[in-house]
């Protein structure tokens, strides 16, 4: 299988989607913020000065799953039709469980929106917690699901 963002002779390109079926498309991607526990705490006491660090992180994932275009060069522009992100503290890690859930009715799927609204609720999760917790990692972010298209719909085992 060639890579479908490569014409023949080696340039970049962005696939031409015009003939393929709009569908309902889904995808949901996951992804992790590991902090110190201390920052857990701060966080579900209200003790951290730049405020709602949760729901701001989730708006801000929002906001970036409608601009992935704008960010990743050979995304098409989408009309979403829904975009969610939860975030959970987990104190057992510690750190945020982060999830996004991106859907539209077009003919290219979401899976870099789904991505993309992840990481940036997990950038905006360690730019507001950095003045208390120099420790702070992201990590696992991943596509875990995904429906629509001609492609058979698929979930991470």
């Amino acid at each position: 299988m060639g890579l479908t963002h490569i014409d023949a002779q080696g340039r970049a390109r962005m696939v031409d989607v015009g003939d393929k079926a709009d569908t309902v498309r889904m995808a949901k991607a996951v992804g992790v913020l590991r902090c110190e526990s201390d920052t857990l705490d701060a966080v579900a006491e209200g003790r951290v000065p730049k405020g709602a660090v949760v729901s701001t992180a989730e708006i801000a994932g929002i906001m970036a799953a409608k601009r992935t275009a704008d960010l990743v060069p050979m995304c098409h522009p989408l009309a979403l039709t829904s975009v969610a992100v939860a975030i959970a503290p987990d104190p057992a890690m510690p750190g945020f469980r982060i999830e996004a859930s991106v859907k539209t009715k077009g003919p290219t799927g979401v899976e870099m929106e789904a991505l993309t609204a992840v990481s940036v609720a997990a950038l905006t999760l360690f730019d507001m917690l950095k003045a208390i917790d120099r420790t702070m990692t992201i990590d696992a972010i991943g596509v875990v699901e995904k429906s629509g298209g001609k492609s058979d719909d698929w979930k991470r085992p």
